[in-house]
Formats: C-alpha cells, structure tokens, sequence
C-alpha cells in the first residue's frame, strides 16, 4: 500500500470514493460518491469534502449529510452508521489504521494544491517546532508562499487527524489571487471548482511546505507504529531534518532504541535530497550509515562545515564567518541547534547566504520556547516537558543569570556592599499529568541532576496546577509522589503548591529583581504568562 505523491492520481481533480478506498485498502458502503472537496474534520466539514474519523456513529453521518459531504472515512462505524449512510447517499469507507487514510489524505493535498512546492520535514524529540518556525520565518522573509502546521502547542504535526490536509487546502484556497467557488449551499465556503485545477498548480503556486512531523504518535495508549515514515513518505520531501534522539513518550517507546527506529522512518521515507544531521547527537549522526541512494547528508555541528564556534564569535560556514553571536536572536545551546538545523535546510533549498542572514536576524522565538516575558526579576518561560529540554532550559537559564549584572537595587538587597554575584535561579516546573510514573520519574531525575550541577543558589516550587488543567492533564496522586519522591532521594529541597497561582505568587514573593525565574513545564505551566499578567495589580 503506497501513499506516496506518485503513486496518486493527480490528472483529475475530482475521484471517485472507490478510488479512495482502493489506494487505502478500504471497504466501501454506501454509494460510490464524487469526491470534489477536500480532506476534513467532521465539525468543518462543506459540501463534497470527505470526512476523516476515529469512530462515528448514527449522529455524525446525519451531520455530514447535513453539511454536504461526500464520504466518510472511519476504523469504527458504530450502531447504525453504515445504514444511515447508505440512507443518505454518503460514501462511508472502513479502514483498518486511521493513519493509512490520513497519510493518503495528505499526499493527495499535496498533489493536488502544492505539487510544484519544495517540502521539508523536521522531526525529532526535542526542537521541532522551533527549527519548523525557524525555517518558515526565513523562507517567508525571502519572499515564498510558504505553508507549515507548527503552532506555539505543536497540534497539528500528527496522523491521528486530518489537520495538515486540511490547513493545507485552506491555506491554497485562501491565498491572494486563489479561485474562489461560492457554495449555494447552507455553509457558503471556498470550494474546489474541478474544472479549475491548473489555477492551484499555476500562478498560486505553494512555494514551500514546512511540515513539523511527530517523531512518536500513538492512540487509546497504542504506539502508531511507523509514524514518522508513513508521514515523510506521503509528503515526498526534499529535505529531512532530524534533531535529536532522546526519551519522551514513554509508554509509547520505552528505550532509545525504539524511538531511534521511529525517528529513523522519516530518513528511510526520503527519496531524493538532503538529509540534515545533528553531528553533535551520536545517535542523529549514525543514520547517515544507511541512507538511501541519491540522498545527501548535511552535518551541523562541531567539526562540520556549518558549525558554532563560541571563541571565535558566532556561526561560520565553509571557515567563514556567516552570522555573528552579537546578531544571533538566541545564544542558548539548544537553540544553536535549532538554529545550526534551519540554516542547514535553507542551504539545502539554495537560498542565498544574505537572505537567511536576513532572516535569522529578524527571527522572534514560538511562544514558550526559552520566551523571556519579563525583566527585573528576568522570566523565562520555556516548554520544557522531558528530559533532554529540562536539562538544555536549566543550563541555559543558568548561564543567562550568572551574567546579569548584579545591582543590588531592590528593597530585598537593601544594605548589600557586595560585588559578587549572588544571583538566584528561582524554578517552577509543573508535573506532567496523566501521562503516567515513568515519565515523571525521569523528568524529576533530569531536574534534580541538573540542579544539582549548579555553581550558584537556587530555590525550587513544584506544582501540580491544578486549578488550570483540563480533564486530560490532571496529577493524578501517584504521579506527584513518584516526582517528589524522586527529587528528595537526589536531596533537593522543594516547595510544593497544589496550583499554579499559588506558585507564582510564591516565586514573585522570593524573586529580587536580579534573579532569574525559570517556568518550565507542558501543559500545567502553559497559562502561566497570562495569569502573571493577572497578578500584576
């Protein structure tokens, strides 16, 4: 079963649904619809488009007959939906692995609004989202029509829905100069028009598509083997960038070993180009020993071509200096990496040195990535949510406030003839909820080695944020223990605040203002910039 872009029918813009469900091994019930819309959410869903869902049942076919759809495409036709389907006129194909519909979904997109378009896929544990951002931001700054699905939350980088399909067609139907179809339907919306097929190919053309692929995905607690392969290998990329390796998503892969082979799908997925490697990972650097013929790699790092040499102040290419340290948005090391990656991918596509000069220059971070939201005391604000990014924000934050100036101007130093810096990282991370003990555990590990490394004081606040998080991110209780319990037997010592309130009343109560408040932490620490704005008064 291919999902590739050639192995899809692109000289008609409309296919049939049996067409659909042959490329996706796939059960037809119902009529054999004309699919002329695009791949959609159920609740998004307009006239002609096909549907892509887990499970529906009686009710969502009735809504997607109402909307005007064409098809459906589920594993799980529950009560009465094959009836109600054939009772409606609605196509309903049964798949067996959701991800077989959505990785062909994505590949038709493509070939359908983007087939000229050059494509790059990053993945890897840690630093996605910010390498995606990077190289869209420079792209963009140059002049293309870029596309990519990274947000500041990394939501759409996934197979377990049809999101990049769907932004994809938006983004083509909603760019400047775009055919638009008025629907005389109840939901007037752009539309497909099949007899205007060469308009997308043509002067609207998608110049680039950035795509953020999840290293790791799973469903119902189920690893989705080979998700990183099935996703590179229906967008047909030009260049692949790998970060890192490193653990995260325990429970889904449980050793460095299986989330190397995860992440290695994506080179394997790759037919013709560049691979980007990240010499300075021993693991990223080993997949250059199996690369497919006709792919080229690009090593970033120490001791290669595009390197970061602190001593001699900044990025140089080839021995020549192509980016000061003074002109860099962001010094930290892992944003180094990031940044070492999006070059490297940039000079795979041949853009001009000055053009991504220009664009790294006036490049402004994802929200929560090492985001500095406040001065007098400094915070910073950064996703980290496993071990790795714990270790790389701790360092970096380190680093940062053991050169601020110590000026001794706040009430709480009030009397102090001291000229050494004394300066203080003040942490507050939040406990992963309900992502169960393991990845806790490690977390916890992570931030009491790293604490413990440090040549200066800290003051540490856990918090379960309770009084923020949703339903899918509660601390459950042994997940809390396991965190403590963790960082007593390093013999750290802790505050612990049920919410994130109370937590952030605390650290603002203990900061002086030449301390660094560090807020590290996934979902439980993302309201945190906003509910500092609340305390504020």
């Amino acid at each position: 079963m291919e999902t590739t872009l050639n192995s899809i029918n692109s000289t008609n813009s409309s296919v049939k649904a049996s067409y659909i469900a042959k490329k996706i091994s796939g059960k037809l019930f119902g009529p054999d619809n004309l699919f002329t819309g695009v791949f959609n959410t159920l609740g998004d869903s307009n006239s002609g488009d096909m549907v892509i869902r887990h499970w529906i049942n009686e009710k969502g076919v009735e809504i997607a007959f109402k909307k005007g759809a064409s098809g459906i495409i589920t594993t799980d036709a529950r009560e009465e939906a094959v009836d109600s389907a054939i009772k409606h006129g609605i196509s309903l194909i049964l798949v067996e692995k959701i991800e077989i519909a959505n990785s062909f979904a994505l590949a038709w997109t493509i070939n359908r609004f983007a087939p000229k378009s050059k494509r790059i896929v990053i993945t890897g544990t840690n630093g996605k989202s910010t390498t995606t951002h990077m190289i869209y931001h420079i792209l963009k700054t140059v002049g293309w029509n870029v596309f990519t699905n990274t947000d500041s939350k990394s939501e759409f980088n996934t197979l377990i829905d049809p999101m990049v399909a769907k932004l994809i067609s938006e983004h083509a139907l909603n760019s400047e100069n775009s055919y638009k179809v008025q629907n005389n339907s109840e939901n007037t919306t752009n539309q497909i028009n099949p007899e205007n097929h060469d308009i997308y190919c043509g002067k609207n053309q998608i110049d680039a598509l950035i795509i953020e692929v999840s290293e790791i995905q799973g469903w119902l607690d189920k690893v989705m083997k080979n998700h990183a392969f099935l996703m590179t290998q229906a967008i047909d990329p030009d260049v692949v960038v790998i970060t890192n390796v490193a653990l995260d998503h325990i429970g889904l892969v449980n050793s460095l070993e299986e989330a190397y082979d995860e992440i290695y799908g994506a080179v394997k997925a790759i037919n013709a180009g560049f691979v980007v490697l990240n010499s300075d990972d021993v693991l990223v650097k080993k997949m250059a020993d199996s690369l497919n013929q006709g792919i080229t790699p690009f090593y970033q790092g120490k001791g290669c071509e595009l390197e970061f040499l602190s001593e001699a102040g900044g990025i140089f290419f080839k021995g020549k200096l192509l980016i000061g340290t003074d002109k860099l948005p962001f010094k930290s090391q892992h944003f180094l990496e990031n940044t070492l990656s999006a070059i490297s991918a940039c000079i795979s596509l041949e853009v001009p040195l000055e053009d991504i000069v220009n664009g790294l220059t006036s490049y402004r971070a994802l929200k929560r990535r090492f985001s500095i939201i406040k001065e007098s005391p400094r915070i910073i604000d950064d996703f980290a949510h496993n071990p790795d990014g714990i270790r790389a924000t701790i360092k970096s934050a380190a680093s940062l406030t053991a050169n601020i100036p110590n000026n001794n101007n706040n009430n709480n130093n009030k009397g102090s003839t001291s000229s050494k810096n004394n300066n203080k990282l003040l942490v507050v991370c939040s406990i992963r909820g309900s992502r169960g003990d393991e990845i806790n555990y490690i977390n916890s590990q992570a931030l009491s080695e790293s604490l413990n490394e440090l040549k200066m004081d800290f003051e540490l606040i856990i918090s379960a944020s309770s009084d923020v998080v949703d339903n899918l991110n509660v601390v459950e209780e042994h997940e809390k223990n396991i965190f403590l319990e963790t960082l007593e037997s390093f013999k750290i010592d802790y505050t612990f605040e049920e919410t994130l309130e109370n937590s952030l009343k605390k650290v603002l109560a203990m900061a002086r203002d030449d301390d660094t408040i560090l807020l590290i932490g996934a979902q439980g620490m993302d309201p945190a910039s906003e509910l500092l704005d609340s305390l504020k008064d």
